[in-house]
């Protein structure tokens, strides 16, 4: 695959061309990666307002009617509702694992089965979470498994 990339003047809107010959899994990915880059979510702590990047936020967490946003060292409060967050993460590397949860594919090192079919997710911060067994055949497909 050959990889071009042209400066252009300040007056001329920048763009991202892809060229294939077809559109299969590997553009899409791209595209959502390029896609996800952009997607800010607004995460609270200790009367602070933080801009998060999604790519960074391993999983979204709802307890106790709130919501919250797992990063690499960080806990943050969403104002956002699971299904919303659901919502705005469809396509982009993130998947319902559980009533509660939401995680981001792209953070999991490994998988390992575990009990009445349910999975348990590794992520690459050595956390782990629960994929519930009505959701393992999501996660199974967006692994390609």
């Amino acid at each position: 695959m050959k990889i071009s990339i042209e400066e252009i003047s300040k007056e001329l809107g920048e763009e991202i061309l892809i060229r294939c010959h077809e559109v299969d899994d590997k553009i899409y990915e791209i595209v959502n990666k390029l896609k996800t880059d952009d997607l800010f979510i607004l995460g609270y702590q200790n009367d602070g307002v933080h801009r998060l990047n999604l790519r960074d936020i391993y999983y979204f967490e709802a307890v106790d009617g709130k919501v919250f946003s797992y990063c690499k060292d960080n806990v943050f409060e969403v104002k956002q509702k699971l299904y919303e967050l659901e919502e705005l993460c469809k396509e982009k590397n993130y998947f319902r694992a559980s009533k509660s949860t939401i995680l981001n594919i792209a953070k999991i090192t490994s998988i390992y089965p575990s009990i009445s079919g349910r999975f348990e997710a590794v992520l690459d911060n050595g956390e782990r979470a629960v994929v519930s067994r009505q959701y393992v055949p999501v996660l199974k497909n967006m692994l390609g498994l």
